[in-house]
């Protein structure tokens, strides 16, 4: 072989090793998720476009299930743990209601709740029967014509009883002590989105 040949095939031979190492450095990139087009970067651009659900949920009970009877008249009559996720964008302030449907004469109010902050992510087991028991929070009055949580006590039979939550897009001009139809009346053309949960109860005796 001449030295031309050689010069060429040698030529050729590091060619060869650059695009080699090139490419084993793309896969290395790409397996780590540092390459601009490696799948986490897909898997990135796909969560970030992900929009959470707005749910709420309660520890203590899951949707349609029985309500324990110690957040009951039959028990110690606390307000139960309540989660929530998902709050929606341009949220000001969220707001609670709990009614029982099933109650003989229509519905009957157990909780009245708003002033939570739009950042808050739950109320916590037992809040106090205050008309402003903790962080900013307003309570109003319930068809037990008190302020603050009153507990499921059907006269008869199974009730359900309906965990409101509603993301408002303004701060509303309430006092406490306001009624469900006094928060209802003010969050009309306010409310961004609802979500509710669920339980039963019938009392043992």
């Amino acid at each position: 072989m001449n030295n031309r040949n050689l010069f060429f095939s040698e030529s050729t031979h590091l060619e060869r090793r650059k695009y080699l190492i090139k490419f084993l450095l793309i896969i290395i990139l790409m397996s780590i998720g540092t390459f601009p087009f490696g799948e986490n970067f897909f898997a990135q651009k796909k969560t970030k476009g992900t929009k959470m659900k707005f749910q709420i949920t309660s520890s203590a009970f899951k949707h349609g299930e029985p309500i324990p009877s110690k957040y009951t008249c039959d028990g110690i009559n606390i307000s139960p743990p309540l989660k929530w996720e998902g709050v929606p964008e341009g949220t000001k302030s969220l707001a609670l209601i709990c009614d029982d449907p099933d109650a003989p004469a229509g519905d009957w109010v157990h909780w009245v709740v708003y002033f939570i902050p739009p950042n808050a992510t739950q109320l916590k087991e037992g809040i106090l029967k205050s008309k402003e028991p903790a962080d900013g929070i307003k309570q109003g009055t319930t068809d037990f014509r008190s302020v603050g949580y009153g507990g499921p006590c059907p006269p008869s039979g199974t009730h359900r009883y309906f965990f409101k939550l509603y993301a408002l897009d303004t701060v509303l001009a309430l006092n406490s002590s306001a009624t469900k139809k006094m928060l209802l009346d003010a969050m009309k053309n306010h409310i961004i989105e609802k979500t509710e949960l669920m339980g039963t109860y019938k009392r043992s005796r």
